[in-house]
């Protein structure tokens, strides 16, 4: 378990397959997480309990989806995930969203994606860690930013959102801009964080708008996987 201020990072367990039901079953939280991708949702309870097997065999040395919950009161609102971790390259993805809506704006995915991104520079001797989002999800792109992470590119045009053309956008942080961040945290504003990157709608991440992480299975920058969810990252609903 990996504790923060309002929220704390716990490993995924069966029983959270119905909140993640539930937010995939979300217009807004789909739109906002995954720029309205199929593969993040709307989806069924049958096909959801079957990529859950795989999420909860995932080998944590490679990639693993984790439940975030609010510590006040232990309530799961949304999830992290990392994938692709790759020990010889020293490079993963990550991905955040915020599932619960009265958690978006008011800084939860951006403290969550915080934590995830503590422990993995902590944990593995990781060079780099890389998430996205679309150009819609402007919260999600300045909660990013806030965290450190340097937009490094655009695939444009790459995204469609009902019938309209959005670019991808990509994100990065290296080992020693994490480092130097720790040595001089910069200030935040907890309510301003896409909700965070991951915790709220808004284009898809409003402001707290969840964001996702391109989808592998596991998921993606800030769409959650689809193993996972869809990456948070982005799913990552900023919060």
């Amino acid at each position: 378990m990996i504790e923060g201020k309002s929220v704390r990072l716990r490993a995924m367990r069966a029983e959270d397959a119905e909140h993640q039901l539930r937010w995939r079953n979300d217009p807004e939280v789909v739109r906002l997480a995954a720029a309205g991708d199929p593969l993040f949702g709307p989806v069924t309870a049958e096909a959801l309990a079957e990529k859950f097997e795989r999420i909860l065999r995932l080998n944590p040395r490679e990639g693993a989806m984790l439940t975030v919950e609010e510590t006040a009161g232990g309530r799961p609102i949304g999830l992290v995930d990392y994938r692709g971790l790759n020990p010889y390259e020293g490079v993963a993805e990550v991905g955040i969203a915020i599932g619960e809506r009265e958690f978006w704006d008011h800084g939860h995915g951006s403290e969550a994606l915080g934590l995830l991104v503590d422990h993995l520079f902590g944990a593995f001797p990781l060079h780099r860690l890389e998430l996205d989002t679309w150009s819609g999800n402007a919260r999600a792109a300045r909660a990013f930013t806030r965290l450190g992470f340097r937009e490094e590119g655009r695939r444009r045009a790459a995204v469609l959102v009902a019938g309209t053309r959005y670019d991808r956008l990509l994100f990065g942080m290296l080992r020693d801009e994490w480092e130097e961040r720790r040595r001089h945290p910069a200030p935040t504003d907890d309510h301003d964080t896409h909700g965070g990157p991951a915790d709220a709608p808004a284009t898809p991440d409003t402001t707290e708008a969840p964001s996702a992480t391109r989808d592998r299975d596991t998921g993606s920058a800030s769409r959650p996987s689809d193993v996972g969810w869809g990456s948070v990252s982005t799913i990552l609903s900023a919060g």
